[in-house]
């Protein structure tokens, strides 16, 4: 049920959605872009910060912290689906954009403004414009100080009014399976035991496959972060890290947050 709160769109309905709330995947192709769109449905790869920082978030793991954010700042109301996607209106690329220090990984979305598409319940009688201004302001600032994501844009949209809210599921329930892994038994010196000392990197992960993938163009590294720590800053962290412990000629290094708790 649409109240008016916000704007529906179809963008992104073609490709299937991997936004919380969601079950449907992408449809997979070769090698590591295959995982990216199929594996535990993550959904697209998001930019973290700006064109030097070299990081992404999965769509899920993005979804997971803005989710929670909705039902903190609006306890009356129950978060849907949400999904990020390319801002409306920004240009795929900039013509006059640098190039990238590091290439994009498969299933990325172009560096650019972004939107966030919420959907969100109700219970009856609730004063819908108030709660979705709460819920917008507190997606605008979980995006930013949370994550690291540049959102231009928040569309809300109120799909059910609820004679009370459903019961929150347990912890148990909550979130996608995923293959994790350690640096337990790594090589010191090595890329997995430099980025697993990063504070604030929880554990590396296999989501796409290895930990860390190593080809001629880039040092790719995937992992966890902390929960209360923001992705950008880790995600930083870890570049520095990697390019203080590796030669000067070595690939440019790219770090993907598969998850934040």
């Amino acid at each position: 049920m649409s109240t008016g709160v916000g704007r529906e769109t179809a963008e992104g309905d073609a490709g299937g959605d991997a936004g919380v709330g969601s079950e449907q995947g992408r449809p997979g192709g070769g090698g590591w872009t295959a995982s990216v769109r199929g594996a535990l449905a993550p959904g697209l790869l998001l930019p973290l910060g700006d064109l030097a920082d070299g990081a992404w978030i999965a769509e899920r793991a993005a979804a997971e912290v803005l989710s929670e954010a909705m039902g903190r700042a609006a306890p009356e109301a129950a978060p849907g689906r949400v999904r990020v996607r390319s801002a409306a209106g920004s240009p795929a690329a900039e013509p006059e954009a640098p190039k990238p220090e590091a290439p994009e990984p498969p299933g990325a979305l172009p560096r650019g403004p972004l939107r966030v598409e919420a959907d969100f319940a109700a219970v009856a009688g609730t004063v819908l414009p108030e709660v979705a201004e709460r819920l917008r302001t507190a997606l605008f600032a979980a995006a930013d100080e949370l994550l690291g994501l540049r959102v231009d844009a928040v569309d809300l949209r109120a799909t059910a009014l609820l004679d009370a809210l459903p019961e929150h599921p347990s912890a148990e329930a909550e979130g996608a399976p995923g293959s994790e892994t350690g640096a337990a038994g790594a090589e010191v010196g090595s890329p997995e035991a430099v980025a697993a000392a990063v504070p604030g990197v929880a554990r590396l992960t296999g989501t796409f496959g290895r930990p860390v993938h190593r080809t001629a163009d880039q040092l790719r590294v995937e992992l966890a972060t902390a929960a209360g720590r923001r992705a950008l800053d880790v995600a930083r962290a870890v570049r520095g890290a990697l390019r203080a412990a590796t030669a000067e000629d070595g690939p440019p290094v790219v770090v993907v947050v598969t998850g934040t708790h």
